[in-house]
């Protein structure tokens, strides 16, 4: 599997998993800019960071930004990286629904997408990005 591919797949499962709003506008945009979620400030816990056990977006920023993998992270805070996986795989899944209904992919790219999926997600999370 192509590492670049792998490290662009993995950055956006990051930031998709780090709120409901971690993206500017809409999913189908093609706006490279992400954003943390700090609009949304209800008592709700963000799934993602409760299955890293992380106590907030900037706990979990850092880490990243220390170069360690989303493993690493829930291997040193007894995290479930499994859970991550699950997260992960139902967002990118909900993304790619969303295109497929919107017309921006075909049907042929959406079963592609839908079958390495899984395995993407699950490299992404053992990617260090120091």
């Amino acid at each position: 599997m192509n590492i670049k591919r792998v490290m662009i797949v993995g950055t956006m499962a990051v930031v998709i998993s780090l709120g409901n709003t971690a993206l500017s506008g809409s999913i189908t945009s093609a706006s490279p800019v992400a954003k943390l979620s700090t609009a949304n400030k209800s008592q709700e816990k963000d799934p993602l960071l409760d299955a890293l056990n992380q106590s907030s977006d900037k706990e979990l920023y850092e880490s990243l930004y220390e170069g360690k993998s989303l493993h690493d992270i829930a291997a040193d805070q007894d995290g479930d990286i499994d859970q991550v996986i699950e997260l992960q795989t139902k967002q990118l899944q909900q993304q790619l629904d969303d295109r497929l209904k919107s017309g921006s992919i075909t049907a042929k790219q959406y079963e592609a997408h839908k079958e390495e999926l899984q395995e993407i997600i699950e490299q992404s999370v053992l990617t260090s990005f120091g």
